[in-house]
């Protein structure tokens, strides 16, 4: 895929994530929503730093199975039980990002919703990607 991360000087400088993504290619692989489910279908993690992490790398680990990695990843919704809490740790989760995914940012969103299929889940992660 390629990919230009688009950014104009008219609207606020992006943190952790870019304001358009142009992406070019011949695949579209959508994402499912991930938690932090472990392989037995248990939420892991009680603090949303640590459910972000896991949810990431569920998120991440679906994209490397259909053929694709990080950098191409065009779009990302984060859901929020508690966006409060998702800003007062965005240092943190910003950094677990960077681990996992680099600073290619995609496109994102951060909605705060009233719950999640799972009552234990603080946080779900869905998107899409665009491969070569």
């Amino acid at each position: 895929m390629t990919a230009e991360r688009v950014n104009p000087p008219q609207l606020s400088p992006p943190t952790g994530f870019s304001h358009a993504v142009v992406a070019t290619g011949t695949r579209v692989v959508f994402l499912a929503g991930q938690t932090a489910l472990d392989t037995d279908g248990q939420v892991t993690g009680d603090t949303l730093p640590a459910q972000f992490e896991q949810a990431l790398t569920n998120l991440l680990t679906a994209l490397r199975a259909a053929g694709g990695t990080p950098a191409d990843l065009a779009r990302v919704t984060v859901y929020a039980t508690d966006v409060a809490a998702y800003r007062t740790h965005a240092a943190e989760l910003g950094r677990t990002w960077r681990e996992l995914a680099g600073r290619d940012y995609p496109a994102m969103a951060v909605v705060e919703v009233v719950r999640l299929w799972d009552e234990r889940a603080l946080v779900e992660l869905d998107g899409f990607a665009v491969l070569p």
